[in-house]
């Protein structure tokens, strides 16, 4: 039995039981420290992502620390955050390849330090393009592309 792939978009939909408030226990204690954690629900993120208007940015920790404060807990589960930002660029990708206009603008979420996600569909170029579309400046550091500034474009979620 062949069983169909998952569109980003069915991934995006598929909350699996969450969001889900647990206890920071064990070897997340270490790095944590004490209190409680959420997973958060994919559509959580992606609707974080959608309230950051044209010209403004967020950062995956802005988005964590939004969804730790709408659920009353201390963080926000930072792997599960990061991964649905990505399935959340994802299926912006694939609604606008299928003719959507109004499509969750991840290029205008930021990894820690202002850093471009590599990951996201079309990686470092094609955002790079949107957001100088944006009138935000790029710069490469390294081997990261950084959106010089970024703080002074950063909106509270």
């Amino acid at each position: 039995m062949v069983t169909k792939k998952k569109s980003w978009v069915e991934k995006l939909v598929d909350s699996k039981g969450l969001p889900r408030v647990e206890k920071i226990t064990g070897k997340m204690s270490k790095r944590w420290g004490t209190g409680t954690m959420v997973i958060p629900a994919p559509m959580e993120v992606n609707e974080m992502m959608r309230r950051v208007p044209e010209g403004k940015l967020t950062t995956i920790n802005e988005i964590r620390t939004a969804l730790a404060k709408k659920h009353g807990t201390n963080i926000c589960c930072p792997l599960t955050t990061g991964i649905f930002a990505w399935i959340a660029a994802n299926a912006a990708e694939e609604q606008r390849q299928e003719g959507e206009k109004d499509v969750t603008p991840y290029w205008r979420t930021l990894k820690t330090g202002g850093v471009i996600n590599s990951k996201y569909p079309g990686g470092v170029e094609k955002q790079k393009k949107l957001l100088e579309k944006e009138r935000q400046r790029v710069s490469q550091k390294g081997k990261k592309y950084v959106v010089d500034d970024y703080e002074k474009s950063l909106v509270r979620l």
